[in-house]
């Protein structure tokens, strides 16, 4: 028998080192391209669950493949435990659950859905931490994204609204344009409320989701989120319309929002449903300072300063809303949309608006 030369023999060894590597890089991107593929299925769901059907099938197709590989078959039983979640099938994404985490113990796909398996938002909290920090730490190759997403989640649902924008904001750079279209209304909802107190009335947070607010909304906000109508209330629980009823009579309502106004004595006509826009929110928020200050001089303050020209280019001196409006600007309860021009036809929403109230208290 003829023998191999020690170069013949290693250039053997490295020939078949390679076609292995070559079949491990070949099945990790198969792997990639299939999970890939059934995320971009199930991750939709969570925004609209009516295509669960489509990815239930593809789902039974990859389990009839009978790919022999514990760590595919461990991600798959992951990614239908997840959509068995969606179904409203608890118990048989449990099943799915200690199935990934015997076949592939600590994978992505089977620690997201253990996470999405604890009901309660606390814990759920400390296993999306425990999750990063370990990510953080090189483990599940790195990969962030989809805990910061079920950490966004879970705090929106304590109610700690700057702690879950945050995490939405680091999660989107790091997954597919998916993630974003799926859970951007959610990051947009924690953003908005990012000022609202946890223990505020669902009431509150329902008005400051509002991308419009009419007086009741207006008057609502002021009456259970800040003491600022207690001058007219006498801390008797009364209801929005009634406060609106006694604010418009007192003029805290402005009887219009058009900034083109310059008839000081005209007569109230706002109602109770009528949108607030930029121009009344500043007439409303000004009148209530001048109250609780029991400072009348405030509402001419700066129409006695600037006798001849008004610095913000769309309002004019001879406005209505002339003091109203500089008052809020210098005291930063309110800001120049454009840093030039207040654009009172300008509506605002009822994260803005509580806010203002907030500055005001």
């Amino acid at each position: 028998m003829k023998k191999l030369s020690m170069a013949a023999l290693l250039s053997i060894v490295l020939a078949g080192c390679q076609s292995l590597q070559q079949d491990i890089q070949y099945t990790s991107e198969r792997d990639e391209a299939v999970f890939s593929g059934l995320a971009e299925m199930i991750v939709v769901l969570d925004k609209d669950p009516h295509g669960n059907a489509a990815a239930r099938k593809r789902i039974t197709e990859l389990e009839k493949s009978n790919i022999k590989d514990r760590n595919f078959e461990g991600r798959l039983s992951a990614w239908s435990g997840r959509l068995f979640l969606i179904e409203g099938k608890r118990r048989e994404a449990q099943a799915q659950f200690k199935k990934a985490e015997n076949l592939f113990p600590g994978s992505v796909e089977g620690r997201v859905l253990g996470i999405r398996l604890e009901q309660d938002p606390e814990k759920r909290r400390t296993l999306c931490e425990e999750a990063l920090a370990e990510a953080r730490g090189g483990g599940f190759l790195g990969r962030q994204g989809e805990f910061q997403i079920e950490l966004g989640r879970a705090q929106l649902e304590l109610k700690n609204y700057p702690e879950a924008a945050a995490a939405f904001d680091s999660a989107f750079p790091l997954l597919s344009a998916v993630y974003r279209n799926v859970y951007g209304e959610d990051r947009q909802k924690a953003w908005q409320l990012r000022n609202l107190d946890p223990e505020a009335a669902p009431r509150t947070a329902e008005i400051s989701l509002k991308r419009t607010i009419t007086w009741e909304d207006a008057v609502e906000l002021s009456s259970t989120e800040t003491g600022l109508l207690l001058f007219i209330s006498g801390g008797e629980n009364q209801g929005a319309a009634e406060l609106f009823r006694r604010l418009a009579d007192r003029s805290i309502i402005p009887p219009t929002q058009d900034m083109a106004e310059t008839n000081r004595g005209i007569p109230p006509k706002a109602a109770l449903y009528d949108t607030v826009l930029r121009s009344g929110a500043a007439w409303y928020l000004w009148r209530l300072l001048a109250e609780n200050r029991a400072d009348q001089s405030l509402l001419t303050r700066y129409s006695s300063r600037y006798a001849e020209r008004s610095p913000i280019p769309d309002l004019n001196r001879d406005s209505i809303f002339f003091d109203s409006i500089l008052g809020c600007i210098e005291r930063q309860f309110m800001a120049l949309t454009d840093g030039r021009n207040f654009n009172g036809a300008g509506s605002v929403n009822g994260a803005e608006f509580l806010l203002m109230l907030k500055k005001i208290k």
